[in-house]
């Protein structure tokens, strides 16, 4: 088994005053040679956006972008005509494929938003570009870990061009599971939103990651109430 652990206070930080953000891995103005990416994730930012401010319209391509709101409305407008509000409890995909812009902007004038924004390189390149996004109530599916991205065609959770899967769990104090990785040549990337977890015998805190990859299960503990996510990407 190898892991890698970037502990909360490790990763980059960037304060531009209406965007607080930090980088968990290689992006802007932080380059880390040793944390351009987990395998196929490249990105793993985590925003705070003042109220009313926002993302103007910017260009991606080949690359698939799993935004998850953890506070607040996120309003979303892109060049594939699609406009609309995401919330906490729901999450987006848009595969940029041959190319879109799109913008993100904090809906509320007053109150901040938080997100995660995840990049992750596709298996396939320039294909068209596509947008979803599905609300996901964690709170009915406590003490589990819910299956909310998957590859394109499989019926669980949101589809991007990637074999790939993302979990996220809410979960009680001193609750113990097992997650077995889709395919063993995969690692994963834990995430911890919120809470105390020990993951694999590692105890990690709010904000740590934890990449593991060469094996087939994660052993998770949690100290506290906790939010997770984990990421499972292929490694080459």
């Amino acid at each position: 088994m190898k892991t890698v652990l970037h502990k909360a206070n490790s990763r980059g930080h960037a304060d531009h005053g209406w965007l607080n953000a930090y980088h968990s891995f290689s992006f802007a103005g932080f380059y880390d040679p040793s944390r351009v990416q987990f395998g196929a994730l490249r990105v793993l930012n985590d925003d705070t956006v003042a109220g009313g401010m926002g993302f103007g319209m910017h260009p991606h391509d080949n690359m698939e972008i799993i935004t998850i709101p953890l506070e607040g409305k996120l309003e979303h407008k892109d060049s594939m005509g699609n406009s609309g509000v995401i919330n906490k409890g729901e999450i987006q995909v848009m595969s940029a494929g041959t190319g879109v812009h799109h913008s993100e902007k904090n809906r509320d004038a007053r109150e901040q938003v938080k997100l995660l924004q995840i990049w992750v390189f596709p298996d396939s390149k320039n294909v068209e570009p596509r947008y979803d996004q599905k609300a996901f109530d964690l709170n009915a599916s406590k003490n589990s870990l819910v299956n909310v991205v998957s590859p394109m065609g499989d019926n669980d959770g949101l589809n991007i061009h990637q074999h790939a899967w993302f979990h996220l769990g809410k979960l009680d104090k001193d609750f113990s599971t097992t997650y077995e990785l889709k395919d063993k040549t995969n690692g994963v990337y834990a995430f911890v939103i919120d809470g105390d977890v020990i993951i694999n015998g590692e105890k990690l805190s709010s904000r740590d990651g934890l990449g593991i990859s060469e094996t087939d299960k994660l052993d998770i503990r949690t100290n506290s109430e906790a939010e997770i996510l984990l990421m499972e990407v292929p490694m080459n």
